[in-house]
């Protein structure tokens, strides 16, 4: 398993309570409920969030790992609904402009290479009106303990070839890509020693 599965599958869309609220506009139930027409998950992993999805969406998955499309067939197969699964990466999706109602990405762009690139793919996509769901990782502040383990962190997974970035100033990237609307909330996770990891949870058209 890459690094970064593992924190995928332990939140995924369905979020915290709170992270459901900046997604759906709503205090109660996962994320993913609020989603209808055709949704593209870009980095899906093995397919984790695919149960928490309408039963009446119609899922694109764009997954790079082709063990990981492996997977996203055999959990569809066992949850008996349709998918369409796309090889490729976010900074070049392989879809019409305007063809999908929702883009969906958990924890997805700390490992992209071209975060700007992926941003603007996922604009041109998106039907007017249609909403970019997210969750990601975002930097600790500058010179705590968490900004120091998330340097570290980054430094390895970079080694290791699976270079999850989880020091990038991602809320300021997806403001700034051109979005009419960006809604943000702000919320952390206990970590080791201590340390609280910060994510943000949000929605932007």
């Amino acid at each position: 398993m890459p690094v970064g599965d593992a924190d995928r599958m332990t939140t995924g869309i369905r979020g915290t309570t709170s992270a459901a609220a900046a997604l759906c506009g709503s205090p109660a139930g996962t994320a993913a409920a609020c989603l209808r027409g055709t949704i593209l998950e870009i980095g899906p992993g093995p397919g984790v969030n695919l149960p928490y999805y309408a039963a009446n969406v119609r899922w694109i998955g764009l997954e790079p790992n082709a063990r990981h499309r492996a997977q996203i067939w055999r959990e569809a197969s066992r949850l008996a609904r349709p998918v369409q699964v796309l090889d490729g990466h976010a900074e070049r999706i392989e879809l019409p402009a305007g063809s999908v109602d929702a883009v969906v990405g958990t924890l997805v762009l700390c490992s992209v290479r071209d975060i700007p690139r992926s941003l603007a793919e996922i604009r041109r996509v998106l039907h007017p009106g249609g909403s970019y769901v997210f969750i990601e990782h975002v930097a600790a502040r500058e010179g705590t303990w968490t900004r120091r383990a998330q340097n570290a962190y980054t430094l390895l997974t970079g080694r290791l070839g699976s270079a999850c970035r989880m020091n990038l100033g991602t809320a300021a990237l997806i403001e700034r890509a051109g979005f009419s609307t960006v809604t943000l909330h702000h919320y952390a996770l206990p970590g080791p020693l201590g340390t609280r990891i910060p994510r943000i949870a949000g929605n932007a058209q």
